[in-house]
């Protein structure tokens, strides 16, 4: 949203993807964490509603007798978003997004991740572009994984991806946003929501991606690995808000000297 669009003075800020509207614009993963009591701790406190879930990695009814992670976290609180992290050729992640939606009862909101190799965990986006297309053909929405390449962006938008997802940086790598300028141009190219996705460390990773004029954020590890992952759930949901904000109020512009607060011109001499 432009900052000087009227909607930002009145207040209004909807956060809408495939039709649905969200009041946080902070996505939060579920992995890495001590126990499910603290992935459920954690994420009440980040104010998070929508919820990433690696299919292949977590319990979400596919394993009875099993402790199942929508215990924690009902789906009458949280919009669970499947994800399809492990997966290295798009054959697979189709199959895990198909498996998916049996289990969450026709849901059709799905987070694509189709990764290059283990080492950096880069997406592979030859497979990724031949994923999206196939699961936007069988009526998926897809949220989309991908590196910070604007043509790419503007590709995935193209096929019919509901959101894109572009890296900050590898994942798990806590280093922010490494390609501000990358970020910037998929913004000003794209019609629907970006949401930055890996490499995010800590709360002010989070208000830049937002000052920037992301749509949101999507973070786990941040989170899960600190020391204390509630706290650190609470410092992100502030910092969410605080970048978004700043972003809509517009920043005063950068100058190489300095400026008087206060007026000098009529001053008692």
């Amino acid at each position: 949203m432009n900052p000087a669009d009227p909607k930002s003075a009145s207040g209004e800020d909807p956060f809408i993807v495939a039709g649905r509207h969200f009041k946080s614009r902070l996505l939060v993963g579920t992995g890495k964490y001590e126990s499910l009591e603290q992935t459920r701790d954690a994420i009440e406190t980040s104010g998070a509603e929508v919820v990433t879930v690696a299919i292949r990695r977590t319990n979400i009814g596919q394993e009875p007798g099993e402790p199942n992670l929508l215990d924690f976290l009902p789906r009458d609180r949280f919009t669970i978003l499947p994800n399809t992290a492990g997966c290295h050729d798009a054959v697979t992640a189709v199959r895990t997004c198909r498996l998916s939606r049996e289990l969450l009862d026709g849901a059709n909101l799905v987070k694509l991740e189709v990764l290059a190799e283990d080492k950096t965990l880069l997406p592979n986006v030859t497979e990724t572009l031949v994923a999206a297309e196939r699961l936007v053909a069988d009526g998926f929405d897809v949220m989309v994984y991908t590196n910070d390449d604007p043509v790419m962006a503007r590709r995935l938008e193209e096929i019919g991806c509901v959101s894109v997802m572009p890296l900050a940086a590898p994942i798990g790598s806590g280093l922010g946003i490494c390609n501000p300028w990358n970020i910037l141009t998929i913004l000003e190219e794209a019609k629907v929501p970006i949401v930055v996705d890996a490499g995010v460390g800590t709360a002010s990773d989070a208000a830049v991606a937002m000052e920037l004029g992301c749509d949101g954020v999507l973070m786990n590890t941040a989170i899960a690995a600190a020391r204390n992952p509630v706290l650190m759930a609470s410092a992100m949901k502030h910092a969410i808000v605080a970048g978004r904000e700043a972003f809509r109020a517009g920043r005063m512009p950068r100058r190489r000297f300095a400026s008087a607060s206060s007026p000098v011109e009529g001053a008692i001499a």
